[in-house]
């Protein structure tokens, strides 16, 4: 292996041992509970909230501590407070606790912001749709470790507090790792000293229309995803029961992921691709909370994974295509796609328990979420196309 392959499996596995921490967390917050004496779905809901929020908050500053301290350093930094997620098996108080997830969610935040700038950095534009997409199955990946290993780990080690010590050691091997590997490198893209090299500000970012269509796009996706395993196990009405449509949309995404790295290798245009899957998400989706067949539902359930995630890829690499892009322009692109998605994400939540709250039914919000996720496709309408248009080329014929 190369040593750009070695960063990109560290990068990889720093996020998704990331997210197997925020997903075992949550799969453990009963026995969690119990240990702080706390009563109340409301205040369980801060070991996830204080998540969301560090991301909100972390993602704008990413590139801020990005320009501060360097590539090396700055990930480094986002490790280390990913690996700080081990005071939560130490904490005394559940106050305590809460605080050690919003510190790690400060680490995954910085995190998946630096996935972009290494990127570019090191992979050709050839190379960077495979790329993109391995990093963005990297969420679903700790997710998928979590649901398989958590409860094996927690009857091995007897304790949840045992649980988040083993994650977090792992991802502290990691760290060790990257430091090992990695190096700084300029964040201006401009290797010739004679030209001044200006860096492209949070302030350049919001002056930008496409900076807020991306994220627009994916809120509804991500909307849609998370009340996948908050939302749907409260409605009784479904087909087939929500945990195992769950699963087999999380089956789906994993397969829709390698698709959707095969298409944008070989399909030159981004647009139809997002546009596409989109619409095909939305509708199966649909069909999979509506139907009352459960082999029907089962199959839409795989099909609307499937389309969730083929796009991510093409979605990824759109911004990185955008012409004069340099490292730390990037840095500020995917910044204000993950915080202001979150931001997005966060209030139609709170719309949707509203709606429960006002109908007395939980199947409004499920349906509602599903028809946010509509926003993935109307939202393509308005992004530019980045991707080579293929030309057409006439025969020439050379006469002596």
């Amino acid at each position: 292996m190369n040593k750009k392959h070695w960063i990109e499996l560290i990068i990889f596995m720093t996020y998704a041992l990331f997210a197997m921490s925020w997903v075992a967390g949550s799969m453990m917050t009963k026995d969690i509970m119990a240990f702080y004496h706390i009563e109340g779905m409301a205040a369980a809901t801060w070991m996830t909230n204080a998540i969301t929020i560090a991301k909100i908050i972390g993602n704008l500053s990413a590139a801020w501590l990005l320009m501060k301290l360097g590539p090396k350093k700055a990930f480094a930094f986002a490790s280390l407070l990913i690996v700080a997620g081990i005071i939560g098996a130490f904490a005394s108080s559940y106050p305590l606790y809460v605080f050690s997830r919003l510190v790690m969610g400060f680490g995954g935040a910085f995190v998946i912001v630096y996935f972009n700038p290494i990127v570019v950095k090191y992979f050709s534009a050839e190379e960077r749709p495979m790329v993109n997409g391995i990093n963005a199955a990297a969420f679903n990946t700790g997710n998928l470790l979590a649901i398989l290993l958590t409860g094996s780990l927690l009857s091995t080690f007897q304790s949840w507090q045992s649980v988040i010590l083993a994650i977090s050691a792992t991802s502290f091997v990691v760290l060790i790792a990257w430091w090992l590997v990695s190096d700084n490198f300029s964040l201006t893209g401009n290797t010739n000293n004679s030209e001044p090299q200006r860096i492209y500000t949070l302030r350049d970012g919001f002056k930008e229309p496409i900076n807020f269509w991306l994220p627009i796009a994916y809120s509804g996706l991500l909307f849609c995803y998370i009340s996948i395993f908050t939302i749907f196990p409260l409605v009784p009405s479904f087909a087939a029961e929500a945990k195992y449509l769950s699963s087999i949309m999380i089956a789906a995404g994993m397969v829709g992921t390698v698709a959707g790295i095969m298409i944008t290798k070989r399909y030159p245009l981004r647009i139809p691709v997002i546009r596409f899957c989109g619409l095909a998400m939305t509708l199966f989706a649909a069909i999979m909370i509506s139907t009352s067949n459960p082999t029907i539902a089962y199959a839409a359930a795989f099909t609307a994974g499937f389309f969730m995630f083929m796009p991510m890829t093409a979605l990824i690499t759109l911004p990185q295509e955008l012409p004069d892009m340099t490292p730390a322009r990037i840095t500020v692109i995917f910044g204000m796609f993950w915080s202001i998605s979150y931001i997005i994400e966060t209030i139609l939540m709170y719309i949707s328990g509203t709606l429960a709250d006002i109908t007395g039914n939980i199947a409004i919000s499920a349906t509602f979420a599903v028809a946010c996720s509509s926003t993935f496709f109307f939202a393509s309408l308005f992004l530019p196309e980045t991707g080579e248009k293929p030309e057409l080329t006439q025969p020439i014929n050379n006469k002596a």
